[in-house]
């Protein structure tokens, strides 16, 4: 019986966990990202701890017509699960950030999501199902001021996720929000959020990738993987006044002196 998972941002963080975890179960995989050694060493390993195939492709998702490339890569296989993982953020104040480095955030972030689902999806349709689970995070359940574009980037993700769950239903696809909180990964490094109060802790990749897959297994719509955040989340935070909530975000996000 078939079980491969396409896993995008696969090379580090949750994505390398989440192929880990996959090959672990006995299924075979197709991982992307843009860093060739690291996608051939994880194959390695993960070919020679588990004994399952791994398919690597290395291009930039985020890049023209990339997720298109991605799937002409693999036309004629069978995915039975899509990963939907790679994505960045970045910190700062909107209008003081480089445009064309959030504009490549909603790229990778959205667009090459969307386009890599219709394309996968479609796909599963017609063989008659499918999994897909797409990393979103906690911040897709307000604005983030210091975060704008990717706080805004998750809540579409989100949004579109349920909204897929609800359509794809009867043809026995299932979609699945993965809404983390902080994660230890290089995530806080790329965006430039060390010195903040969002990374003073954080739960492990490993941790999130098995939560998030387990939860795509059971067809879950939502899930969050710490149960304090997810209490405040969906009955403290909706409670208080919007301008209350900016401005503890945007403190959680300012820079420590």
């Amino acid at each position: 019986m078939s079980n491969t998972a396409l896993i995008t941002g696969a090379s580090s963080g949750i994505g390398r966990e989440f192929a880990r975890y996959h090959a672990e179960k006995g299924g075979d995989l197709i991982i992307t990202a843009r860093r060739a050694e690291e996608l051939d060493a994880l194959k390695a390993e993960i070919e020679g701890d588990h004994g399952v195939t791994v398919t690597t492709i290395a291009l930039d998702l985020a890049g023209a017509e990339g997720a298109q490339k991605l799937y002409d890569a693999i036309k004629g296989q069978r995915v039975d699960i899509l990963i939907n993982n790679a994505g960045f953020g970045g910190h700062g104040l909107f209008i003081e950030r480089d445009l064309a480095t959030d504009l490549a955030m909603i790229d990778l972030n959205i667009k090459s999501l969307v386009t890599l689902t219709h394309l996968v999806a479609r796909d599963m349709a017609q063989k008659g199902g499918g999994k897909i689970l797409n990393v979103s995070s906690t911040a897709s359940y307000m604005p983030g001021p210091l975060q704008a574009t990717y706080f805004a980037t998750k809540a579409y993700v989100s949004s579109f996720s349920q909204a897929l769950a609800e359509e794809l239903k009867d043809k026995g696809i299932t979609v699945t929000a993965l809404e983390p909180g902080y994660v230890e990964t290089e995530f806080a490094a790329r965006a430039d959020l060390d010195g903040t109060d969002l990374t003073k802790s954080g739960a492990t990749p490993r941790s999130v990738a098995k939560f998030g897959y387990d939860a795509m297994r059971r067809g879950e719509l939502r899930a969050i993987n710490d149960g304090r955040l997810r209490f405040m989340l969906n009955w403290v935070f909706p409670m208080l006044p919007r301008w209350t909530q900016l401005k503890m975000i945007r403190r959680m996000q300012e820079k420590k002196s």
